[in-house]
């Protein structure tokens, strides 16, 4: 859970001791973003879009168990976050290549999926994170915050409708479970993966390096 950040006063010697002392967070966070959702309440009552995001929520989060890394939602936009301890104790699925391999499947599935009307498309974007904290500024809340949480937002907007955006620290993560597993440097999903993009995003001092998955 985060550790809550709470000082009335605003030169407290004792806030700036806290912050000090609070440790880096190292994981993946993603966004999730359903594309067409503000339409469709255009379109149809509640029974008709609310069964819609019922069904691709249960696929994009409940059928890769990632429930429990749900940070925050704002409308039909997720943010979620596994931190690397997290990853790491799993059972099964434990490696960054499982991870994006699960949410390229998730996407796979709703996008060829024989009836149309049962989900609505998505896109997303993944970046591995050093600099993250778990704090919270709300009591009871759990939340991570730091530069890296600010990138993966960035990088969201280059993403459309089944695309994944993968930042270039992500992809090495991947790319260094095949080698670790011993599996060819295109396997499953990576087949399909982009060349190397570089962008200079807003409010961000250095150039982002990037790739796109478009889910085929």
């Amino acid at each position: 859970m985060a550790q809550y950040i709470h000082f009335t006063d605003p030169n407290s010697d004792e806030m700036v001791k806290a912050l000090e002392t609070i440790p880096r967070c190292p994981g993946t966070c993603f966004f999730m973003d359903i594309n067409r959702s503000t339409d469709i309440k255009y379109q149809g009552g509640l029974p008709d879009w609310g069964r819609k995001l019922n069904n691709t929520f249960n696929n994009l989060l409940y059928a890769n168990h990632f429930e429990q890394n749900i940070v925050k939602g704002i409308g039909d936009e997720m943010m979620l976050y596994i931190p690397d301890e997290e990853l790491m104790d799993k059972p099964s699925n434990n490696t960054y290549f499982a991870l994006l391999e699960d949410i390229y499947a998730s996407l796979y599935l709703i996008r060829h999926h024989p009836d149309p009307d049962l989900f609505l498309n998505c896109k997303v974007a993944i970046h591995y994170c050093t600099e993250s904290y778990n704090i919270s500024f709300f009591e009871g809340a759990n939340d991570y915050y730091g530069s890296d949480i600010d990138l993966t937002a960035r990088l969201m907007t280059k993403s459309i409708e089944n695309r994944i955006v993968l930042s270039e620290k992500f992809y090495i993560k991947v790319k260094n479970d095949l080698i670790d597993l011993g599996l060819p440097a295109h396997s499953g999903c990576l087949q399909w993966v982009s060349d190397r993009f570089i962008e200079n995003f807003k409010g961000v001092p250095v150039s982002t390096e990037f790739r796109v998955l478009d889910v085929q």
